[in-house]
């Protein structure tokens, strides 16, 4: 969930991080405001969303939160990754 549409080509590139590694990961790219694009991720029930603004382009970075809306912070998208490639395998 890009915070703005400056932020859209970065969160396009995480997103096809992600399907490179076999992962199901959308980008909304529409003119709602932030908060209508994140309800609508947690309408949709999608497992976890990444937030991604200036901070996060700077360090490399997507903000995670959950379905049920927690905040887990600032990750790395390697880290990321490798998270979820785990939580893959023991599911």
């Amino acid at each position: 969930v890009p915070t703005h549409a400056e932020f859209n080509d970065y969160a396009q590139d995480i997103q096809s991080r992600l399907h490179d590694r076999k992962f199901y990961a959308d980008v909304d790219v529409s003119k709602a405001t932030f908060s209508k694009k994140v309800r609508n991720a947690q309408v949709a029930q999608y497992n976890f969303q990444f937030v991604v603004g200036k901070a996060e382009l700077a360090n490399g970075t997507v903000n995670v939160r959950t379905r049920d809306n927690e905040v887990k912070g600032e990750m790395k998208i390697d880290d990321v990754i490798s998270f979820l490639e785990t939580a893959r395998s023991e599911f």
